[in-house]
């Protein structure tokens, strides 16, 4: 306040301060700070130990919950500080683990899970075999109260479809429906009794402050012997096919295939050499065959593909195509945690609920769906093995300028997905790379006023300039692929497919000057 009287500090810097009554702690920033101090330097100096209020963990805890476990927050006076700062980091954690193991026991009791693990983080490196839930017959009883639920539902819907506002009653009628629906769909996909009574469950937080429950993990120690690769009590190793036949290891192969006439020696209906040969001719057959049906190869790339996804050790697939998915999380920290990782993953577990037990029973399984769902399916598999991932010894241009011209077909707009901050980015650049995001983001007098503070401020700094911009660094923005006008006319030609492959058409000039701009642009 003596400073303030002596005009040492301006009225919204004295408000900065007042974030604290810790006087101590006002002094030293004080103390520390440069000639920049605009308000929202002062407020971060002042909170940097501090937990802010939007942070998932105190979402999950709760000010309440906190405050009353002897934790204390911090709030600002005279500016919006989205609920305030909470001051004991360690205290909170505590609160999450504590709140955590609880909702862990619960779910293990309740559904019969070996084990139960809680983290904070969601532990990706856990090395454990992962299942899904498998699909079950609904018993007659839900059948029907699923039938008279949905026919409630649909005659609510149809007589007040036009009003503009429901009733108090109408309105928990429909809350009490869609929840009785929504609980006999849950009970359509069930866990195998045997993998629940060797398997766990992982409790962790969620990026958006709540209890993500993770189910179906086998230890090591709980894994059985599966029928598909077994060891012989003679040391040898072995595999039971699709039969149940069993197939010693180096059978069939090209130097002991034995002769035909060796066949009828061995009261084989025909040698290994003359099925070889045969096999040969009908794989030559098939690939015709399948070059000229295009929706029976799309079928079949899509069986290869989930066979190879949602089942492993098996050789359920005739296709030579072996797909490949980089560990994204090897690149990027954290990267699974984020909002997409988590909608990749719940993409890809809601239709690993759907795949039949035995992989035998897949082809059937997909011929069952219609076009849409398999292409659904056919997208989902082909998106796992999609590598755009620049490595600093790699020179490949080529595929990463394909990645582009997809990234353009699927109109991929990166802001939905990240955002610059310290730690995703502002703070491993260099200061000049920093000072020009903000010039370009906010303006260069934003730039100007950042110009002279250290590295760690500026990050920090930046990332409140940069919020909500939509700023995004040159390798994340979308490419807007231009066309000349003789390739143009060649895709026009080509058809709608070959447009999209191209990539998006760019606006076509309405006044003579765009029409010479344009055609300027073309060349």
């Amino acid at each position: 306040m003596q400073v303030y009287r002596e005009e040492g500090l301006a009225l919204d810097q004295l408000m900065a301060f007042a974030i604290t009554d810790d006087h101590a702690r006002q002094e030293q920033v004080f103390e520390n700070l440069t000639y920049n101090r605009d308000p929202y330097i002062i407020r971060r100096e002042l909170t940097r130990t501090h937990i802010a209020a939007n942070d998932r963990r105190a979402i999950f805890i709760g000010a309440e919950a906190y405050m009353g476990a002897g934790g204390a927050i911090l709030r600002d006076l005279f500016t919006e500080d989205r609920g305030g700062f909470y001051e004991d980091a360690a205290l909170l954690d505590r609160l999450v683990i504590e709140k955590l193991e609880g909702i862990s026991e619960t779910v293990k009791q309740a559904e019969g899970w070996k084990w139960a693990d809680v983290h904070i983080d969601y532990p990706h490196a856990n090395g454990l075999r992962r299942t899904y839930p498998q699909p079950v017959d609904l018993s007659e009883e839900d059948k029907a109260a699923y039938a008279m639920a949905s026919d409630e539902f649909n005659r609510l819907t149809e007589e007040w479809d036009s009003a503009e506002e429901l009733p108090d009653d109408v309105d928990q009628r429909f809350g009490r429906l869609e929840a009785e629906i929504e609980r006999i769909d849950a009970l359509r996909h069930a866990f195998d009794p045997d993998v629940v009574a060797r398997g766990g469950v992982f409790v962790v937080l969620a990026h958006d402050g709540t209890a993500r429950i993770e189910r179906g993990f086998i230890r090591a120690e709980d894994e059985q012997a599966g029928p598909e690769a077994e060891t012989r009590s003679d040391g040898e190793d072995y595999a039971v096919n699709d039969d149940c036949e069993i197939i010693e290891d180096g059978s069939g192969s090209d130097s002991d295939g034995g002769s035909d006439e060796e066949a009828e020696d061995d009261g084989k209906p025909l040698s290994d050499l003359l099925i070889r040969d045969l096999t040969a001719h009908r794989t030559l057959g098939l690939r015709l065959a399948l070059g000229e049906q295009s929706d029976i190869a799309l079928f079949a790339v899509t069986h290869t593909l989930a066979a190879q996804t949602f089942y492993q050790g098996t050789e359920a697939h005739c296709l030579e195509i072996r797909p490949t998915s980089v560990y994204l999380a090897g690149h990027a920290d954290g990267i699974e945690d984020t909002a997409a990782g988590k909608a990749l993953a719940d993409r890809h577990a809601e239709w690993a609920a759907d795949m039949p037990r035995d992989v035998g029973d897949l082809w059937g399984f997909i011929a069952s769906l219609d076009h849409a769902s398999v292409m659904a399916l056919f997208a989902h598999c082909a998106s796992l093995t999609i590598n755009a991932v620049k490595q600093p010894w790699e020179r490949k241009p080529r595929a990463h300028e394909t990645a582009n011209r997809l990234a353009a077909a699927v109109n991929l707009d990166m802001t939905a997905h990240w955002t610059p901050t310290v730690r995703t980015y502002l703070g491993r650049i260099t200061k000049a790379h920093i000072l020009d995001a903000v010039r370009e983001a906010a303006s260069e007098e934003a730039a100007e006023r950042l110009s002279d503070l250290k590295k760690q401020p500026m990050a920090e700094a930046a990332e409140q300039l940069l919020a909500g911009t939509g700023w995004l660094p040159v390798v994340l923005r979308a490419e807007q692929l231009v066309m000349s006008a003789e390739r143009q006319d060649e895709a026009a030609d080509a058809g709608s497919a070959d447009v999209a492959e191209l990539g998006p058409k760019p606006a076509q000039p309405e006044t003579a000057e765009e029409d010479v701009a344009f055609n300027v642009a073309a060349e």
